[in-house]
């Protein structure tokens, strides 16, 4: 791969626990300003992907390199300073605060203030905490479109609103690119259209690069302009969606059979 060519660069990543080989030699790059997705059938190792690449597993070879800076022995929170950003399968939100204390959470890595002066809320401490509200409430909330629950407890939230304030607080993180893990899972249609209008807004509006995992193949076919497919660790294929769509190896991998019918892959 051209290092040039890729603001994010996996490369020959191989990952295991114990016997069980869950990403093996796996390669691929990630183009500034576009929507790559990664697909594959449940334990394909798409998680794990993202996981090594915001350091939250340790791969036992490969190489990842970020805008030409090699991040694959950072800790998760330099990886996050750089401005990698993350969303995760199951909610992990803090339940007993607010929407409004959630988001604010993402943004603590690039507050200036120290332990003596945040101990006191007054002076540079103060006007930092305002300009950061002004920015999540004026940026991030208006985006998602969640001003009428800013002050809501989250564990009051409907499932689909929760996930909302997971990608606001990533946001609030000020990611260059973002990682999101099935955000659309375990929401209702109204609900997934939405977010992929969210995704593409990110994306077009900000100029945010993103990683997508995501099981509903409408969305990935229509918001995606690249695809990686994994199958059993490895990378069976990768490139613009319609040719995913017709990819043999890709069809088999999700149907099982040569006979093919294209309703899993989006058509």
């Amino acid at each position: 791969m051209a290092e040039k060519e890729y603001q994010l660069r996996v490369e020959d990543i191989h990952l295991s626990f114990g016997g069980l080989m869950a990403l093996h030699g796996v390669s691929t790059g990630v183009k500034e300003g576009e929507i790559f997705s990664i697909i594959g059938p449940n334990g394909a190792g798409k998680t794990c992907l993202l996981n090594c690449i915001n350091r939250f597993y340790h791969p036992q070879r490969g190489t990842i390199i970020f805008e030409g800076q090699d991040i694959s022995e950072m800790k998760p929170h330099k990886i996050a300073a750089l401005g990698i950003a993350r969303t995760f399968q199951n909610v992990e939100l803090f339940g007993h605060m607010n929407v409004l204390d959630n988001i604010k959470l993402g943004a603590h890595i690039h507050l200036k203030t120290g332990f003596l002066s945040g101990g006191v809320y007054y002076g540079k401490c103060q006007n930092e905490e305002m300009e950061l509200r002004k920015e999540i409430e004026e940026r991030i909330i208006d985006l998602l479109e969640i001003e009428q629950i800013r002050k809501h407890v989250v564990h009051t939230l409907p499932y689909g609103l929760q996930k909302r304030v997971e990608l606001a607080r990533a946001l609030a993180m000020r990611p260059r690119l973002l990682l999101l893990d099935e955000p659309a899972t375990g929401m209702n249609l109204e609900e997934t259209e939405d977010m992929a209008r969210f995704i593409l807004d990110i994306n077009e509006e900000w100029g945010v690069t993103i990683i997508l995992i995501e099981h509903d193949m409408g969305v990935v076919m229509d918001i995606s302009d690249r695809i990686c497919v994994l199958d059993f660790g490895q990378k069976i294929a990768e490139g613009r969606p319609e040719e995913i769509r017709h990819n043999e190896n890709v069809i088999k991998a999700y149907l099982g059979q040569e006979d093919i019918t294209y309703s899993r892959l989006g058509a």
